[in-house]
């Protein structure tokens, strides 16, 4: 029941995040980072900092899930999010694009996708999972996935 506190039941004691089935990566790939995963938060930062002082532009943003460093994305002319990860050694990225709905493992080079509550995805900062996994089968649509391997 709702408010009854076992509405989460499920993934109590595990991560909301699950490492994303990947076709062309050998099965049983493992993230080392998800029990460490937040949510970010409601309204991080709609910029990437460091481009804004260069007065350059990005394509998407991406949230540190260690400090909370909002960075440009890899298809972004400086890929702030991934030099962040390359000075700092944290590990996990989220995409802050309201249509996509993962994380990326640097370290374990893995996708990562919220899990699924009983007939309900977890979508963006909790929202539903209309624009980022397949309900049926917990993984990226191909509107989440197309693009993300330059873009992570």
């Amino acid at each position: 029941m709702a408010g009854d506190g076992r509405e989460d039941e499920g993934l109590r004691g595990r991560s909301p995040w699950v490492v994303s089935p990947d076709g062309g990566r050998p099965e049983g790939r493992t993230c080392s980072h998800l029990a460490a995963l937040p949510d970010p938060p409601e309204m991080p930062d709609a910029v990437c900092g460091s481009c804004r002082a260069l007065g350059s532009s990005w394509v998407r943003l991406r949230w540190c899930a260690t400090c909370g460093h909002v960075g440009c994305c890899d298809s972004s002319r400086r890929r702030h999010a991934y030099a962040h990860h390359v000075t700092t050694g944290h590990a996990v990225a989220l995409s802050l694009a309201p249509d996509e709905s993962w994380a990326w493992c640097f370290i374990d080079e893995v996708f990562l996708v919220r899990a699924l509550r009983r007939g309900a995805g977890l979508g963006p900062r909790g929202a539903s999972d209309a624009g980022g996994s397949s309900a049926a089968h917990g993984r990226p649509s191909a509107s989440a996935t197309a693009g993300t391997a330059e873009e992570r």
